[in-house]
């Protein structure tokens, strides 16, 4: 598989914007019609839908921080995996690893699925 510098720029800001729970870049790179999927969380489709299950994730922690293993590209999805450290509410920490499919449409992400156990938040 070979690795997009500008995928890999997209990615690494997509959860820079993520850890800062910042909906608004969320907005600009999600497109109408996207599918999106967290852990064992129902499916969720349409951007507003999406946004507004992200905002109500965002708030149910204090902050989390994502590191990123590694970043591939094959065709048109981007296939990332790494490690995510929540800070719950109540301030107490829980770690989790992660992997997440993108699908790029027209420069923007129309399918977002992130498979982590987040049974623990």
């Amino acid at each position: 598989m070979k690795t997009s510098t500008d995928t890999v720029s997209l990615t690494q800001a997509l959860y820079q914007a993520v850890d800062r729970k910042d909906v608004d870049f969320l907005a600009q790179v999600l497109g109408e019609a996207v599918y999106f999927q967290l852990g064992n969380f129902p499916a969720v489709e349409g951007l507003g839908a999406v946004l507004e299950a992200n905002r109500g994730f965002f708030s149910s922690i204090e902050s989390m921080s994502h590191t990123l293993d590694n970043i591939w590209q094959e065709a048109n999805h981007t296939i990332c995996h790494g490690k995510v450290d929540y800070v719950r509410l109540d301030k107490t920490h829980h770690s989790a690893r992660f992997a997440t499919v993108l699908r790029w449409q027209e420069g923007v992400i129309d399918d977002y699925r992130v498979y982590a156990d987040i049974s623990g938040l």
